[in-house]
């Protein structure tokens, strides 16, 4: 059932159909707690881990491991994780990696899923059958170690980028979407002389921010999240991307030289660290969600009043 409009500019909610009876206040009340135990449950760990990485030595041991209650705050752990050493340097690593594989990643998923939008262009049944196949189908892991070796991409950036650049499943829901879009936009962009690329880049592009927003999202997620790949093909520990170095740190191993001394000697709590890495690494994506959410609230809204 479509909105309707009660003032201008503003949409109201479809008034509630003659069969469907109002929601009682017991009915309200249980969403109300289901809802409040969900949110709950999401953001109690979170908070014990921001306190705990804010809390120093002595908080921490009194209150025997993680922390819920705040008792002071103190920096001293993210001073000492941002001070200049391997912590700062993988965490260098990973923004960088972040954004070039997602441009890249981006680009090529955009073009293919134009591409295959245009019932046209030539091969498209057969590329996307052959796509299709390695959703279900893939060499293995030990293939691809070696065509990876092969290659010459061992202890290299690009090894945490070229193979795992492409998702299949993103570039079908870029297609779906770019099938989407009226035929006869295009077809009059392209009697006024419009090529392909200008079709893309100024008509279909804007009319598509919404899942190229969600898309950009999915594949900044899995690059900044990615791990497997840099202790699969990466023998330097001068390399390794922020995801490596908080396993190592919080599985306990090696840490680096400056920050394990400063465990040793009693300056600095090891849960700590752990728990300041942790939220080094969740920062980008709680930061970024939001912005990138309204925008698809926003595209799928735009969509649904133009019907």
């Amino acid at each position: 059932m479509s909105a309707v409009i009660d003032k201008p500019g503003r949409f109201a909610a479809p008034p509630r159909p003659v069969w469907e009876e109002p929601p009682s206040k017991v009915g309200l009340a249980s969403k109300g707690l289901v809802l409040g135990i969900a949110c709950l449950a999401i953001l109690f760990p979170l908070w014990i881990v921001v306190v705990t990485s804010l809390s120093s030595r002595k908080t921490i041991d009194e209150a025997g491991g993680l922390v819920m209650v705040p008792k002071g705050i103190t920096f001293v752990a993210y001073q000492e994780l941002l001070s200049g050493g391997q912590v700062t340097r993988a965490a260098i690593i990973s923004v960088l990696v972040t954004a070039v594989g997602t441009a890249f990643s981006m680009t090529v998923s955009v073009l293919c899923a134009y591409g295959l939008s245009r019932s046209g262009s030539l091969g498209h049944r057969w590329i996307l059958m052959v796509l299709l196949a390695t959703m279900f189908f893939s060499a293995g892991l030990i293939p691809t170690y070696l065509l990876v070796q092969t290659l010459g991409l061992t202890d290299s950036y690009l090894a945490l980028i070229l193979p795992s650049a492409i998702s299949v499943f993103n570039i079908l829901v870029l297609r779906g979407f770019f099938m989407g879009i009226s035929s006869e936009l295009i077809d009059s962009a392209r009697i006024d002389g419009a090529g392909d690329f200008r079709i893309l880049w100024q008509i279909v592009m804007p009319l598509s921010r919404a899942v190229i927003a969600v898309i950009t999202l999915f594949y900044a997620v899995g690059y900044w999240s990615a791990w497997f790949n840099a202790s699969l093909y990466l023998n330097d520990q001068d390399m390794m991307p922020l995801q490596n170095v908080m396993i190592q740190l919080v599985q306990k191993q090696e840490a680096p030289v400056g920050l394990g001394q400063a465990i040793k000697t009693g300056q600095l709590s090891g849960l700590a660290v752990q728990m300041a890495v942790m939220v080094m690494a969740l920062l980008p994506v709680a930061v970024l969600s939001p912005f990138v959410q309204r925008h698809f609230k926003k595209g799928m809204l735009t969509g649904a009043v133009k019907g």
